[in-house]
């Protein structure tokens, strides 16, 4: 049986199938994770392979219309993977042997796997996707697309210094970090945004070489957790290879991610293949985008490094499941070209666009005929809407969204994708540049209405990161204002939603601004001096009016105080709380605290027009230049 197979791709875990021969004798035909149907094959036939304790193998002699269904997707059924094979008729079954090779075969497999040339190993397959057949070149090994890839992939040194909230005027002590990167057109290199934020110096290493060479952050795109690079050094240069993008891959279907992980210095590939896609929570940026869930191990130092079918680029590293083993997420092309196309087209990165409203599933069919949607009308439902997004002048609460830009939303409030793959319409928003129009197709009051809306990224009244700058913050008195800020909550440790102060909490995750540059202010901390005492308990509470006026941010604070004509300052604080200083008394005091404390300025540098200019109103010069 062996004699006729005339080159074997070893494999491990994979599936094997039996063909019948034209004599009715069974014919072993193996390849890759596929699924064929018990119309052409039957049970007894499957198992005549699990009694020779055969591998999992890729026969050359397999035809390409044998796994052509698999590949494509086409009435594809996934039952549980049992070794006992079961299936119904006509269902899709596949038969994993988890039996271990005896050392005879061994032997031969390895022989035959020193003599086999990965580089001319190449077959043809049709995949369907959503607009309709499409052919595609899959290569029959991985790591192929190894080989071509190594003079593209980098590894990246960061030296990192993160902002203490508690001290917005100093840093933590600084840390080091590694990640991977690999090289696009124009010279360019893509890795995470997390690898190199906060950075204070950067170097990349390419592979085989023991030179590391300093590179610069062109762009950095929090949301969607990416970053380019540039080495401006010529010799850096010599040798490398520029990677090109491909599609976003269909399930069951192979990747390879390459990068350097934890555990050794030298570059790492590991084999996977995609389980799903699907818009995902992305960690770094708390953003909700599409990406692809693989089985291959990433871990600390992949970070950055692509995966990869064949020679194109199909996702890049960023982030596994914790707790869970072989779960790892990439960041599909899509996003990867919307960062791309904001950064060439305005020089900077922009954001992904939001709709500002939250919705509500009407799968309910009570909850359908109470909103009058007639029958065959799917949609979702409207809570809330942002006030300071297009959608807020046309849209309003208990309508019913029907469509978006023509493509209709189910009752769950996902869209058609490919195959027969539903994903979220949050997606359709996201891929849209900023600025751009889109068609709402929507029902209120049992009318339907098309309402065209300008898209844009939405900006939260609390900042879900500050990565790459300072913490703005102004002291007056010994009293430490400052923005409230998600990083500002995360200083109470990894369990900040139960451990920080629950009334700031709230509001950090459901408060929207009502005007633009709108601020949540707060007095972070009392430092002590006889002019403040009594004042000491007296943090954590948000500034709601400085002498009887609204305060409106931080920087409207300042000007607040410092433009006092009163003998007495004035702070309202949440909870009902009030704060009363001696405002000459305070003036005075202001640079004794200071001093005494070691802090630079009463004020961080986005509130003065220049990071040496005295306290203006204040009659104080800078608490380091005494």
């Amino acid at each position: 049986m062996l004699s006729r197979l005339r080159t074997w791709h070893l494999r491990t875990g994979f599936s094997a199938v039996v063909k019948k021969g034209v004599n009715g004798a069974a014919t072993p035909v193996f390849f890759s994770s596929q699924t064929i149907s018990r119309q052409q094959y039957s049970v007894s036939e499957f198992c005549e392979l699990s009694r020779h304790s055969i591998p999992s193998c890729h026969s050359e002699s397999l035809k390409t219309e044998s796994i052509a269904p698999s590949i494509r997707g086409e009435k594809k059924k996934h039952p549980e993977r049992k070794p006992d094979c079961k299936g119904g008729g006509g269902e899709q079954v596949t038969c994993r042997f988890a039996t271990s090779l005896n050392s005879s075969f061994r032997l031969f497999a390895a022989s035959i796997w020193r003599s086999f040339s990965i580089n001319q190993r190449w077959f043809s397959t049709r995949a369907v996707g959503a607009g309709g057949p499409v052919d595609r070149v899959r290569t029959a090994d991985p790591y192929v697309a190894t080989e071509l890839a190594l003079d593209a992939v980098v590894k990246i040194f960061t030296v990192s210094s993160s902002p203490n909230y508690f001290l917005p005027w100093q840093n933590k002590p600084q840390r080091e970090v590694t990640g991977s990167g690999f090289v696009i057109s124009r010279r360019r290199i893509v890795t995470n945004a997390h690898v190199v934020a906060d950075q204070t110096f950067v170097l990349v290493r390419k592979h085989g070489s023991p030179i590391k060479y300093r590179a610069d952050v062109e762009a950095v795109g929090h949301e969607c957790d990416l970053a380019l690079l540039r080495v401006r050094s010529e010799e850096f240069w010599e040798g490398m290879r520029e990677l090109d993008f491909g599609d976003i891959p269909f399930l069951q279907e192979s990747v390879a991610v390459v990068g350097y992980p934890q555990g050794g210095d030298n570059i790492s590939v590991t084999g996977g293949v995609v389980s799903r896609v699907e818009p995902t929570q992305y960690v770094h940026g708390a953003a909700h985008l599409m990406a692809i869930q693989i089985d291959a191990a990433i871990n600390p130092g992949n970070s950055g490094g692509p995966a990869l079918m064949e020679d194109k680029v199909v996702g890049v590293a960023f982030q596994n499941l914790a707790g869970a083993e072989n779960i790892g997420y990439i960041i599909p092309v899509p996003v990867i070209n919307h960062f791309l196309s904001d950064v060439e087209e305005t020089g900077h990165y922009v954001g992904f666009c939001s709709l500002g409203v939250t919705c509500q599933p009407t799968e309910n069919v009570q909850l359908r005929d109470h909103l009058r949607m007639p029958l065959g009308l799917t949609g979702v439902l409207i809570n809330k809407i942002h006030p300071l997004t297009n959608t807020s002048r046309c849209l309003q609460k208990d309508d019913v969204i029907l469509a978006f830009d023509g493509t209709p939303i189910a009752n769950d409030g996902t869209v058609h994708f490919r195959n027969r793959e539903r994903i979220s319409f949050d997606h359709l928003v996201s891929m849209k540049k900023a600025g751009a129009s889109a068609c709402l197709t929507v029902l209120r009051s049992g009318q339907q209405c098309n309402f065209n809306v300008k898209l844009g990224p939405l900006r939260p009244l609390v900042p879900i990161h500050q990565f790459d700058r300072l913490p703005s913050f102004y002291i007056f008195a010994g009293l430490v204002f400052t923005p409230l800020t998600q990083p500002y909550l995360h200083e109470y440790g990894d369990d900040w939603y139960n451990t920080s102060p629950r009334r700031l909490c709230d509001r950090a995750l459901t408060a929207n601004p009502t005007k633009p540059g709108e601020q949540l202010v707060i007095l972070s901390q009392v430092l002590m001096d006889e002019i403040n005492v009594g004042y000491e308990r007296l943090a954590e509470l948000q500034v709601k009016k400085v002498n009887g006026v609204d305060v409106y941010n931080l920087r409207h604070l300042r000007q607040q105080v410092e433009s006092c004509q009163e003998q007495s300052l004035r702070f309202d604080l949440d909870d009902g709380r009030v704060v009363v200083l001696d405002f000459e008394a305070a003036k005075e005091a202001s640079l004794r605290i200071l001093q005494r404390h070691r802090i630079p300025s009463h004020a961080s540098s986005d509130l003065l027009p220049s990071s040496k200019k005295v306290i203006q109103n204040l009659g104080v010069s800078q608490a380091c230049s005494s």
